[in-house]
Protein backbone atom coordinates (compact mmCIF):
# COMPACT_ATOMS: atom_id res chain seq x y z
CA UNK A 1 0.00 0.00 0.00
CA UNK A 2 2.98 2.34 0.38
CA UNK A 3 2.97 2.77 -3.42
CA UNK A 4 -0.33 4.65 -3.05
CA UNK A 5 1.59 7.43 -1.30
CA UNK A 6 3.55 8.13 -4.48
CA UNK A 7 0.47 8.85 -6.61
CA UNK A 8 -0.45 12.40 -7.60
CA UNK A 9 -3.98 13.81 -7.58
CA UNK A 10 -5.00 12.73 -11.10
CA UNK A 11 -3.58 9.23 -10.53
CA UNK A 12 -5.48 8.89 -7.25
CA UNK A 13 -8.75 10.04 -8.81
CA UNK A 14 -8.30 7.56 -11.67
CA UNK A 15 -7.32 4.72 -9.33
CA UNK A 16 -10.38 5.14 -7.10
CA UNK A 17 -12.63 5.52 -10.13
CA UNK A 18 -11.27 2.25 -11.57
CA UNK A 19 -11.72 0.55 -8.15
CA UNK A 20 -8.01 -0.24 -7.88
CA UNK A 21 -8.25 1.01 -4.28
CA UNK A 22 -10.81 2.89 -2.19
CA UNK A 23 -10.73 6.33 -0.60
CA UNK A 24 -10.80 4.64 2.80
CA UNK A 25 -7.75 2.50 1.94
CA UNK A 26 -5.88 5.57 0.70
CA UNK A 27 -6.79 7.60 3.78
CA UNK A 28 -5.71 4.82 6.15
CA UNK A 29 -2.43 4.68 4.24
CA UNK A 30 -1.85 8.41 4.85
CA UNK A 31 -2.87 8.14 8.51
CA UNK A 32 -0.34 5.33 8.95
CA UNK A 33 2.27 7.48 7.27
CA UNK A 34 1.50 10.40 9.60
CA UNK A 35 2.14 8.09 12.55
CA UNK A 36 5.45 6.93 11.05
CA UNK A 37 6.65 10.50 10.40
CA UNK A 38 5.73 11.90 13.85
CA UNK A 39 9.41 12.59 14.50
CA UNK A 40 9.21 15.43 11.94
CA UNK A 41 6.65 17.20 14.19
CA UNK A 42 4.40 18.31 11.33
CA UNK A 43 0.86 17.66 12.60
CA UNK A 44 -0.58 19.55 15.58
CA UNK A 45 -3.93 17.75 15.30
CA UNK A 46 -4.67 14.55 13.38
CA UNK A 47 -8.35 14.19 12.42
CA UNK A 48 -8.26 10.42 12.00
CA UNK A 49 -11.93 9.60 12.75
CA UNK A 50 -13.22 12.53 10.73
CA UNK A 51 -10.93 11.64 7.82
CA UNK A 52 -12.20 8.05 7.70
CA UNK A 53 -15.83 9.28 7.74
CA UNK A 54 -15.08 11.70 4.90
CA UNK A 55 -13.40 8.85 2.98
CA UNK A 56 -16.44 6.62 3.46
CA UNK A 57 -18.65 9.36 2.02
CA UNK A 58 -16.21 9.66 -0.92
CA UNK A 59 -16.47 5.93 -1.65
CA UNK A 60 -20.26 6.19 -1.62
CA UNK A 61 -20.07 9.08 -4.09
CA UNK A 62 -17.92 6.98 -6.45
CA UNK A 63 -20.36 4.09 -6.09
CA UNK A 64 -23.27 6.38 -7.01
CA UNK A 65 -21.36 8.09 -9.86
CA UNK A 66 -21.64 11.46 -8.11
CA UNK A 67 -17.92 11.95 -7.37
CA UNK A 68 -16.80 15.56 -7.06
CA UNK A 69 -13.60 17.23 -8.33
CA UNK A 70 -11.35 16.27 -5.38
CA UNK A 71 -13.27 13.22 -4.19
CA UNK A 72 -11.09 11.19 -1.82
CA UNK A 73 -7.98 13.45 -1.93
CA UNK A 74 -6.29 13.57 1.53
CA UNK A 75 -5.23 17.13 2.41
CA UNK A 76 -3.34 18.71 5.31
CA UNK A 77 -4.40 22.15 6.57
CA UNK A 78 -2.07 24.86 7.88
CA UNK A 79 -3.10 25.84 11.40
CA UNK A 80 -3.97 29.37 10.25
CA UNK A 81 -7.25 28.15 8.69
CA UNK A 82 -10.21 27.93 11.05
CA UNK A 83 -11.69 24.43 10.93
CA UNK A 84 -15.08 23.81 12.52
CA UNK A 85 -14.87 21.68 15.69
CA UNK A 86 -11.11 21.13 15.19
CA UNK A 87 -8.60 23.01 17.31
CA UNK A 88 -7.08 25.99 15.48
CA UNK A 89 -4.16 27.62 17.28
CA UNK A 90 -2.00 29.51 14.72
CA UNK A 91 0.81 27.53 16.42
CA UNK A 92 0.52 29.91 19.39
CA UNK A 93 0.07 29.28 23.10
CA UNK A 94 -2.46 32.12 23.30
CA UNK A 95 -4.88 30.08 21.14
CA UNK A 96 -3.86 26.62 22.39
CA UNK A 97 -7.47 25.61 23.21
CA UNK A 98 -9.39 27.58 20.58
CA UNK A 99 -11.96 25.45 18.72
CA UNK A 100 -13.80 27.41 15.98
CA UNK A 101 -17.53 27.02 15.42
CA UNK A 102 -17.12 27.83 11.73
CA UNK A 103 -15.04 26.80 8.71
CA UNK A 104 -12.78 29.03 6.61
CA UNK A 105 -14.09 29.63 3.10
CA UNK A 106 -11.07 28.03 1.40
CA UNK A 107 -11.14 24.82 3.44
CA UNK A 108 -14.95 24.64 3.12
CA UNK A 109 -14.61 24.78 -0.69
CA UNK A 110 -12.19 21.85 -0.55
CA UNK A 111 -14.46 19.72 1.64
CA UNK A 112 -17.45 20.55 -0.60
CA UNK A 113 -15.50 19.10 -3.54
CA UNK A 114 -14.78 15.84 -1.70
CA UNK A 115 -11.30 16.45 -0.24
CA UNK A 116 -10.46 14.72 3.05
CA UNK A 117 -9.13 16.61 6.08
CA UNK A 118 -6.16 14.76 7.55
CA UNK A 119 -5.54 17.38 10.24
CA UNK A 120 -3.84 20.65 11.17
CA UNK A 121 -0.23 21.38 10.28
CA UNK A 122 2.34 23.33 12.26
CA UNK A 123 3.52 26.77 11.17
CA UNK A 124 5.49 29.67 12.54
CA UNK A 125 3.46 31.37 15.30
CA UNK A 126 0.77 33.53 13.65
CA UNK A 127 2.67 32.88 10.38
CA UNK A 128 5.55 35.08 11.59
CA UNK A 129 8.81 33.45 10.61
CA UNK A 130 10.87 31.90 7.81
CA UNK A 131 12.08 28.71 9.47
CA UNK A 132 9.19 27.19 11.47
CA UNK A 133 11.23 27.78 14.64
CA UNK A 134 8.70 30.16 16.24
CA UNK A 135 5.95 27.51 16.55
CA UNK A 136 4.80 27.10 20.18
CA UNK A 137 5.05 23.31 20.01
CA UNK A 138 8.51 23.18 18.49
CA UNK A 139 9.92 23.30 15.00
CA UNK A 140 9.14 21.02 12.09
CA UNK A 141 12.06 19.10 10.59
CA UNK A 142 12.66 19.19 6.84
CA UNK A 143 12.12 15.68 5.35
CA UNK A 144 15.23 16.13 3.17
CA UNK A 145 18.33 14.95 5.03
CA UNK A 146 16.12 14.74 8.12
CA UNK A 147 18.96 13.36 10.21
CA UNK A 148 20.67 16.77 9.83
CA UNK A 149 17.63 18.54 11.32
CA UNK A 150 17.20 21.26 8.73
CA UNK A 151 14.49 23.91 8.43
CA UNK A 152 11.46 23.17 6.24
CA UNK A 153 11.09 26.94 5.73
CA UNK A 154 8.28 29.08 7.01
CA UNK A 155 5.74 29.97 7.85
CA UNK A 156 4.01 27.10 5.99
CA UNK A 157 6.81 24.69 6.93
CA UNK A 158 4.48 22.01 8.28
CA UNK A 159 2.42 22.06 5.08
CA UNK A 160 5.48 21.81 2.81
CA UNK A 161 7.10 19.07 4.92
CA UNK A 162 3.88 17.02 5.00
CA UNK A 163 3.62 16.98 1.20
CA UNK A 164 7.33 16.25 0.75
CA UNK A 165 7.31 13.39 3.29
CA UNK A 166 4.20 11.74 1.78
CA UNK A 167 2.21 12.55 4.93
CA UNK A 168 -0.37 14.48 2.89
CA UNK A 169 -1.13 14.31 -0.80
CA UNK A 170 -1.60 18.10 -0.91
CA UNK A 171 -1.72 20.87 1.67
CA UNK A 172 -2.93 24.43 1.96
CA UNK A 173 -0.90 27.30 3.36
CA UNK A 174 -0.86 31.07 3.57
CA UNK A 175 1.67 33.39 1.96
CA UNK A 176 2.27 36.86 3.45
CA UNK A 177 5.85 37.54 2.35
CA UNK A 178 6.84 34.19 0.85
CA UNK A 179 5.40 31.73 3.35
CA UNK A 180 4.26 29.25 0.68
CA UNK A 181 7.01 29.71 -1.91
CA UNK A 182 10.03 29.64 0.42
CA UNK A 183 9.11 26.39 2.25
CA UNK A 184 8.12 24.83 -1.08
CA UNK A 185 11.64 25.56 -2.36
CA UNK A 186 13.24 24.17 0.82
CA UNK A 187 11.18 20.96 0.62
CA UNK A 188 11.33 20.30 -3.12
CA UNK A 189 7.65 20.78 -3.94
CA UNK A 190 5.44 23.23 -5.87
CA UNK A 191 4.13 26.24 -3.93
CA UNK A 192 1.69 28.73 -5.46
CA UNK A 193 0.87 32.19 -4.11
CA UNK A 194 -2.14 33.44 -6.08
CA UNK A 195 -2.94 37.06 -6.83
CA UNK A 196 -4.10 38.96 -3.73
CA UNK A 197 -7.89 38.54 -3.66
CA UNK A 198 -8.00 35.39 -5.78
CA UNK A 199 -8.78 33.25 -2.69
CA UNK A 200 -10.99 34.35 0.20
CA UNK A 201 -9.28 35.29 3.46
CA UNK A 202 -12.47 34.70 5.48
CA UNK A 203 -11.80 32.31 8.33
CA UNK A 204 -8.00 32.62 8.04
CA UNK A 205 -6.36 33.93 11.21
CA UNK A 206 -5.02 37.33 10.15
CA UNK A 207 -1.37 38.33 10.22
CA UNK A 208 -1.12 41.23 7.71
CA UNK A 209 -4.48 41.72 6.04
CA UNK A 210 -3.25 43.50 2.89
CA UNK A 211 -0.69 40.75 2.21
CA UNK A 212 -2.13 37.40 3.44
CA UNK A 213 -3.20 35.02 0.67
CA UNK A 214 -4.08 31.32 0.71
CA UNK A 215 -2.53 28.91 -1.75
CA UNK A 216 -1.80 25.21 -2.45
CA UNK A 217 1.36 23.20 -1.78
CA UNK A 218 1.57 20.16 -4.04
CA UNK A 219 3.89 17.61 -5.63
CA UNK A 220 3.50 18.90 -9.16
CA UNK A 221 2.06 21.70 -11.30
CA UNK A 222 -1.07 19.80 -12.34
CA UNK A 223 -2.08 19.14 -8.72
CA UNK A 224 -1.53 22.83 -7.91
CA UNK A 225 -3.75 23.90 -10.81
CA UNK A 226 -6.51 21.51 -9.72
CA UNK A 227 -6.33 22.66 -6.09
CA UNK A 228 -6.39 26.36 -6.96
CA UNK A 229 -9.41 25.91 -9.22
CA UNK A 230 -11.36 24.72 -6.17
CA UNK A 231 -9.87 27.21 -3.67
CA UNK A 232 -10.32 30.35 -5.77
CA UNK A 233 -13.38 32.51 -6.34
CA UNK A 234 -15.34 35.43 -4.99
CA UNK A 235 -16.59 35.32 -1.40
CA UNK A 236 -19.17 37.92 -0.28
CA UNK A 237 -17.88 37.47 3.29
CA UNK A 238 -14.47 38.89 2.29
CA UNK A 239 -14.48 42.50 1.03
CA UNK A 240 -11.02 42.01 -0.55
CA UNK A 241 -12.15 38.93 -2.49
CA UNK A 242 -11.99 39.44 -6.26
CA UNK A 243 -14.88 39.07 -8.68
CA UNK A 244 -12.42 37.95 -11.38
CA UNK A 245 -13.50 34.84 -13.29
CA UNK A 246 -11.75 31.60 -12.26
CA UNK A 247 -10.70 29.61 -15.34
CA UNK A 248 -9.88 25.91 -15.48
CA UNK A 249 -6.17 26.27 -14.79
CA UNK A 250 -5.40 22.77 -16.13
CA UNK A 251 -6.32 24.03 -19.62
CA UNK A 252 -3.10 26.08 -19.64
CA UNK A 253 -0.67 23.27 -18.87
CA UNK A 254 0.17 22.06 -22.38
CA UNK A 255 0.52 25.44 -24.12
CA UNK A 256 4.30 25.69 -23.77
CA UNK A 257 6.38 28.86 -23.78
CA UNK A 258 7.08 29.34 -27.49
CA UNK A 259 6.94 33.04 -28.31
CA UNK A 260 6.71 34.16 -24.68
CA UNK A 261 9.08 36.78 -23.27
CA UNK A 262 10.66 35.82 -19.94
CA UNK A 263 12.21 38.66 -17.94
CA UNK A 264 15.41 38.18 -15.93
CA UNK A 265 15.81 41.03 -13.39
CA UNK A 266 19.45 41.91 -12.76
CA UNK A 267 18.72 42.94 -9.15
CA UNK A 268 17.99 39.31 -8.20
CA UNK A 269 21.60 38.25 -8.90
CA UNK A 270 22.71 39.83 -5.67
CA UNK A 271 25.62 39.13 -3.39
CA UNK A 272 25.00 36.29 -0.94
CA UNK A 273 23.10 34.00 -3.31
CA UNK A 274 24.30 30.41 -3.48
CA UNK A 275 26.30 29.72 -6.68
CA UNK A 276 24.34 26.50 -7.12
CA UNK A 277 21.05 28.38 -7.07
CA UNK A 278 22.33 30.80 -9.71
CA UNK A 279 23.43 27.82 -11.84
CA UNK A 280 19.95 26.30 -11.51
CA UNK A 281 18.43 29.58 -12.66
CA UNK A 282 20.73 29.54 -15.71
CA UNK A 283 19.66 25.96 -16.39
CA UNK A 284 16.01 27.10 -16.42
CA UNK A 285 16.91 29.93 -18.82
CA UNK A 286 18.32 27.26 -21.15
CA UNK A 287 15.07 25.26 -20.80
CA UNK A 288 13.12 28.32 -21.92
CA UNK A 289 15.41 28.97 -24.90
CA UNK A 290 15.16 25.34 -26.00
CA UNK A 291 11.35 25.60 -25.87
CA UNK A 292 11.17 28.77 -27.96
CA UNK A 293 10.88 31.51 -25.32
CA UNK A 294 12.68 34.85 -25.63
CA UNK A 295 14.86 35.88 -22.70
CA UNK A 296 14.78 39.61 -21.87
CA UNK A 297 16.98 41.35 -19.32
CA UNK A 298 14.90 43.69 -17.15
CA UNK A 299 15.45 45.91 -14.13
CA UNK A 300 13.50 46.20 -10.87
CA UNK A 301 15.65 48.73 -8.96
CA UNK A 302 13.16 49.19 -6.11
CA UNK A 303 13.62 45.52 -5.16
CA UNK A 304 16.30 46.58 -2.65
CA UNK A 305 13.69 48.48 -0.64
CA UNK A 306 11.11 45.67 -0.55
CA UNK A 307 12.24 44.02 2.70
CA UNK A 308 12.37 47.39 4.49
CA UNK A 309 8.85 48.20 3.33
CA UNK A 310 7.58 44.75 4.27
CA UNK A 311 8.97 44.93 7.81
CA UNK A 312 7.12 48.20 8.36
CA UNK A 313 3.78 47.35 6.71
CA UNK A 314 3.43 43.73 7.93
CA UNK A 315 4.20 44.43 11.64
CA UNK A 316 1.92 47.47 11.58
CA UNK A 317 -0.99 45.36 10.37
CA UNK A 318 -0.04 42.56 12.77
CA UNK A 319 -0.09 44.90 15.79
CA UNK A 320 -3.65 45.87 14.86
CA UNK A 321 -4.85 42.34 14.05
CA UNK A 322 -3.37 40.76 17.17
CA UNK A 323 -4.86 43.32 19.54
CA UNK A 324 -7.95 41.08 19.74
CA UNK A 325 -6.00 38.44 21.71
CA UNK A 326 -6.37 39.93 25.16
CA UNK A 327 -7.65 37.10 27.36
CA UNK A 328 -11.18 38.52 27.53
CA UNK A 329 -13.29 36.84 24.85
CA UNK A 330 -11.40 33.69 23.88
CA UNK A 331 -8.00 32.06 24.03
CA UNK A 332 -5.59 31.95 26.94
CA UNK A 333 -6.29 34.04 30.06
CA UNK A 334 -3.80 34.67 32.86
CA UNK A 335 -5.60 36.38 35.74
CA UNK A 336 -4.23 39.55 37.33
CA UNK A 337 -5.19 42.07 40.00
CA UNK A 338 -6.45 44.51 37.37
CA UNK A 339 -7.56 44.48 33.74
CA UNK A 340 -4.24 45.96 32.59
CA UNK A 341 -2.22 43.37 34.50
CA UNK A 342 -4.42 40.59 33.09
CA UNK A 343 -3.73 41.91 29.57
CA UNK A 344 0.01 42.09 30.24
CA UNK A 345 0.26 38.63 31.78
CA UNK A 346 -1.92 36.98 29.12
CA UNK A 347 -0.04 38.47 26.20
CA UNK A 348 3.33 38.04 27.91
CA UNK A 349 2.78 34.31 28.41
CA UNK A 350 0.67 33.68 25.30
CA UNK A 351 2.84 35.26 22.61
CA UNK A 352 6.31 34.09 21.60
CA UNK A 353 9.32 36.38 21.17
CA UNK A 354 8.98 36.90 17.41
CA UNK A 355 5.30 37.83 17.67
CA UNK A 356 6.04 40.26 20.52
CA UNK A 357 8.86 41.77 18.48
CA UNK A 358 6.62 42.41 15.47
CA UNK A 359 3.77 43.78 17.60
CA UNK A 360 6.19 46.27 19.19
CA UNK A 361 7.65 47.30 15.82
CA UNK A 362 4.15 47.68 14.37
CA UNK A 363 2.86 49.68 17.31
CA UNK A 364 5.91 51.96 17.08
CA UNK A 365 5.52 52.76 13.35
CA UNK A 366 1.80 53.47 13.83
CA UNK A 367 2.34 55.73 16.85
CA UNK A 368 1.92 59.49 16.85
CA UNK A 369 4.96 61.19 15.38
CA UNK A 370 6.21 58.09 13.53
CA UNK A 371 3.17 57.20 11.38
CA UNK A 372 4.13 59.77 8.72
CA UNK A 373 7.85 59.07 9.00
CA UNK A 374 7.59 55.28 8.60
CA UNK A 375 4.20 53.82 7.73
CA UNK A 376 3.03 56.36 5.14
CA UNK A 377 6.43 56.41 3.43
CA UNK A 378 6.47 52.62 3.32
CA UNK A 379 3.04 52.56 1.68
CA UNK A 380 4.22 55.07 -0.94
CA UNK A 381 7.27 52.94 -1.77
CA UNK A 382 5.00 49.88 -1.89
CA UNK A 383 2.93 51.61 -4.58
CA UNK A 384 6.12 52.43 -6.52
CA UNK A 385 7.17 48.75 -6.34
CA UNK A 386 3.78 47.75 -7.75
CA UNK A 387 4.12 50.36 -10.53
CA UNK A 388 7.59 49.05 -11.35
CA UNK A 389 6.25 45.51 -11.84
CA UNK A 390 3.45 46.91 -14.04
CA UNK A 391 6.01 48.66 -16.27
CA UNK A 392 8.16 45.52 -16.59
CA UNK A 393 5.12 43.43 -17.51
CA UNK A 394 4.56 45.75 -20.49
CA UNK A 395 7.85 44.36 -21.88
CA UNK A 396 7.70 40.71 -20.79
CA UNK A 397 5.07 38.06 -20.08
CA UNK A 398 6.68 36.52 -16.98
CA UNK A 399 9.65 37.02 -14.66
CA UNK A 400 12.10 34.32 -13.56
CA UNK A 401 14.00 34.63 -10.25
CA UNK A 402 15.49 32.33 -7.62
CA UNK A 403 12.95 31.52 -4.88
CA UNK A 404 15.47 31.72 -2.04
CA UNK A 405 19.09 32.89 -1.69
CA UNK A 406 20.15 29.57 -0.13
CA UNK A 407 18.88 26.03 0.28
CA UNK A 408 17.57 24.78 3.63
CA UNK A 409 19.76 25.65 6.61
CA UNK A 410 20.22 23.72 9.84
CA UNK A 411 17.71 24.50 12.59
CA UNK A 412 19.13 26.82 15.21
CA UNK A 413 22.00 27.91 12.96
CA UNK A 414 20.67 31.40 12.17
CA UNK A 415 20.91 33.56 15.27
CA UNK A 416 20.97 36.91 13.44
CA UNK A 417 17.39 38.11 12.82
CA UNK A 418 18.38 40.18 9.80
CA UNK A 419 19.87 37.10 8.15
CA UNK A 420 16.65 35.22 8.85
CA UNK A 421 14.52 38.02 7.36
CA UNK A 422 16.72 37.99 4.22
CA UNK A 423 15.36 34.51 3.41
CA UNK A 424 12.33 36.29 1.96
CA UNK A 425 14.28 38.78 -0.15
CA UNK A 426 13.06 37.29 -3.47
CA UNK A 427 9.49 36.51 -2.43
CA UNK A 428 8.51 39.73 -0.60
CA UNK A 429 8.36 42.05 -3.68
CA UNK A 430 5.59 40.00 -5.31
CA UNK A 431 3.62 39.98 -2.05
CA UNK A 432 3.85 43.78 -1.76
CA UNK A 433 2.69 44.12 -5.37
CA UNK A 434 -0.11 41.55 -4.92
CA UNK A 435 0.95 39.59 -8.00
CA UNK A 436 0.95 35.79 -8.32
CA UNK A 437 4.08 33.67 -8.02
CA UNK A 438 5.02 30.01 -7.97
CA UNK A 439 8.08 28.09 -6.78
CA UNK A 440 9.03 25.04 -8.84
CA UNK A 441 11.75 22.53 -7.80
CA UNK A 442 14.50 22.05 -10.39
CA UNK A 443 17.57 20.46 -8.84
CA UNK A 444 19.49 19.33 -5.75
CA UNK A 445 22.55 21.11 -4.39
CA UNK A 446 25.82 19.36 -3.45
CA UNK A 447 24.30 18.45 -0.06
CA UNK A 448 21.29 16.78 -1.68
CA UNK A 449 18.90 19.63 -0.77
CA UNK A 450 16.22 20.96 -3.16
CA UNK A 451 16.61 24.15 -5.20
CA UNK A 452 13.53 26.04 -6.39
CA UNK A 453 13.02 28.82 -8.93
CA UNK A 454 10.21 31.37 -8.93
CA UNK A 455 7.95 32.51 -11.75
CA UNK A 456 6.06 35.80 -11.31
CA UNK A 457 3.20 37.00 -13.50
CA UNK A 458 0.63 39.70 -14.02
CA UNK A 459 -2.36 39.92 -11.64
CA UNK A 460 -4.81 37.04 -12.14
CA UNK A 461 -2.58 35.27 -14.66
CA UNK A 462 -2.15 32.14 -12.56
CA UNK A 463 -3.01 30.06 -15.62
CA UNK A 464 -0.02 31.46 -17.50
CA UNK A 465 2.23 30.87 -14.50
CA UNK A 466 1.15 27.22 -14.43
CA UNK A 467 1.83 27.09 -18.19
CA UNK A 468 5.42 28.32 -17.71
CA UNK A 469 5.92 26.24 -14.58
CA UNK A 470 4.92 23.06 -16.44
CA UNK A 471 7.72 23.61 -18.96
CA UNK A 472 10.22 23.92 -16.08
CA UNK A 473 8.79 20.81 -14.42
CA UNK A 474 8.92 18.72 -17.60
CA UNK A 475 12.44 19.89 -18.47
CA UNK A 476 13.93 19.55 -14.98
CA UNK A 477 12.27 16.18 -14.28
CA UNK A 478 12.84 16.70 -10.54
CA UNK A 479 12.33 13.53 -8.46
CA UNK A 480 10.65 14.27 -5.10
CA UNK A 481 11.28 10.70 -3.95
CA UNK A 482 14.97 10.62 -4.85
CA UNK A 483 17.94 9.89 -2.60
CA UNK A 484 17.89 12.16 0.43
CA UNK A 485 14.14 12.53 0.74
CA UNK A 486 12.37 11.01 3.77
CA UNK A 487 11.86 7.25 3.33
Amino acid sequence: MSELLRLNVSQVLEGIRKKEFSAVELTRCYLDRIEKTKVLNMYLEVSADRAIKMAQIADEKYKNNTARLLEGIPIGVKDMFCTESIKTTASSKILENFVPTYESTVSKKLWEEGAINLGKLSCDEFAMGSSNETAAKGNVINPWRSEEKRSPGGSSGGSAAAVASKSALCAIGTDTGGSIRQPAAFCGIVGMKPTYGRCSRWGIIAFASSLDQAGPLTRNISDSATMLKVMAGHDPKDSTSSLENVPNFNDFLDKGVKGLKIGIPKEYDRKGISEEILKSKEKVIDFFKQNGAEIVNVSLPLTKYALSVYYIVAPAEASSNLARYDGVRYGLRVDGDSLDIMYEKTRGVGFGDEVKRRIMIGTYVLSSGYYDAYYLKAQKVRRLIKNEFDEVFKKVNYILTPTTPTTSFKLGSTQDLLTMYLNDVFTVPASLAGIPGISVPVDLDKNGLPIGVQILGKPFDEGGIFQVGKVIEDSANFDLFSEGSYK
